[in-house]
C-alpha cells in the first residue's frame, strides 16, 4: 500500500504496556493520515516483560475487551512484543474485530541476511520465550540466531521518547552484550524485539559495527493495518481526535503529555481497570 492510499477512515486502537507503541502510530501517522487512532497503555503494569504469562494474558484479554467495547475500534494493533507473544490467540478468540500483532522480526531478518548471522535485540522475556525460537525454526533456520535480552532498553527508550539524551556508554554497553557473544562478529542484520526500541535507533544505528542493518517492525505493522482495513465494514466516523488512555498516571506525566502531543494526542486520560485485574497491578 502507498502512503496516502485512499483507505476509509476507520477507526483503531494500539495497545502497549507503555509508550513503545508510539513508534507504531507514528507509522500509522505516516502511512494512513485519515485512520483515528486511539492509544491505550497498560502504565499500572510496565514493564510487561517480568511478569508471569498466565496473569499477564489474562489481564491484556480482560483489559483489552473492556476498551474495545467502550471505544469501538475497528481494528486493534498490539503494539507490543510481550503482550503480542502471549495473548494474540485468546484475543482473537475474543473479538469480533481484527487484531494485528507486532512480533520479532526473526524472519524477515532471516530473509536479508547475507551472513546468516542475525541478531535480536529484545527484553529478557521475549528473548527466552518459546515463541522466539519457534519463529527461528520456522523461518529463519538456516541462520544463527543471537539474542541479548536487555533488561534497560525499555526504559531508556521512554526516556528518549520523553525528550531525555541518553548517554552513548547506556546503549554502547547493551550492544556490547549482543555483538560480544560468540559469532557476534559475523551479525549483519539486526532485529528490534522491543517496539520501544524505535526511539533509540539513531543510536543503535551510529553505536552499532558498520553496515550492520536494522529491522524496526513498525512500518510493517502499519502496512499491515492498512491491509485489513482494506477488508472490514466501519462504524461511525469518530468526533474527537484520538483518546490517549492510560491505567496509572506515571510520574513523567507532564513529559508525557507533551511528547505524545506530537504524535497529535491532545491530554491524557485514566482508563478504569476492571476490578478482577487490580490485584495484578500490584505484583
Amino acid at each position: 500500500m502507498e502512503t496516502g492510499a485512499s483507505v476509509p477512515a476507520g477507526r483503531s486502537l494500539v495497545f502497549d504496556s507503555g509508550i513503545g507503541g508510539m513508534g507504531v502510530v507514528q507509522a500509522l501517522r505516516d502511512l494512513l493520515p485519515a485512520l483515528h487512532i486511539d492509544y491505550l497503555a497498560d502504565t499500572a503494569l510496565f514493564p510487561y516483560g517480568e511478569q508471569p504469562d498466565d496473569l499477564l494474558t489474562a489481564r491484556i484479554v480482560s483489559l483489552l475487551v473492556a476498551a474495545c467495547n467502550d471505544l469501538q475500534p475497528d481494528v486493534l494493533v498490539i503494539a507490543c512484543n510481550t503482550a503480542s507473544t502471549i495473548a494474540l490467540p485468546a484475543l482473537r478468540a475474543r473479538l469480533n474485530i481484527p487484531v494485528v500483532g507486532c512480533v520479532p522480526p526473526i524472519r524477515w531478518a532471516g530473509r536479508v541476511s547475507e551472513t546468516r548471522v542475525i541478531g535480536l535485540l529484545s527484553t529478557s522475556a521475549t528473548a527466552r520465550r518459546p515463541y522466539t525460537l519457534r519463529l527461528h525454526q520456522e523461518f529463519a533456520a538456516d541462520c544463527r540466531l543471537i539474542t541479548h535480552g536487555a533488561r534497560r532498553l525499555a526504559d531508556l527508550a521512554e526516556r528518549a521518547f520523553l525528550g531525555e539524551v541518553i548517554a552513548d556508554t547506556d546503549i554502547q554497553h547493551e550492544l556490547d552484550c549482543l555483538f560480544g557473544q560468540p559469532y557476534g562478529d559475523e551479525i549483519d542484520t539486526v532485529g528490534l524485539g522491543c517496539t520501544h526500541y524505535t526511539f533509540l535507533m539513531d543510536a543503535f544505528q551510529r553505536l552499532s559495527p558498520k553496515d550492520v542493518r536494522w529491522l524496526d517492525p513498525a512500518s510493517a505493522v502499519a502496512r499491515q493495518v492498512g491491509t485489513v482495513l482494506q477488508t472490514v465494514s466501519y462504524g461511525a466516523e469518530a468526533a474527537q481526535k484520538g483518546r490517549f488512555l492510560m491505567t496509572r498516571l506515571p510520574h513523567t506525566a507532564p513529559g508525557l503529555e507533551a511528547a505524545a502531543a506530537r504524535l497529535g494526542f491532545k491530554g491524557w486520560e485514566l482508563l478504569t481497570v476492571p476490578a478482577p485485574l487490580m490485584t495484578i497491578t500490584e505484583s
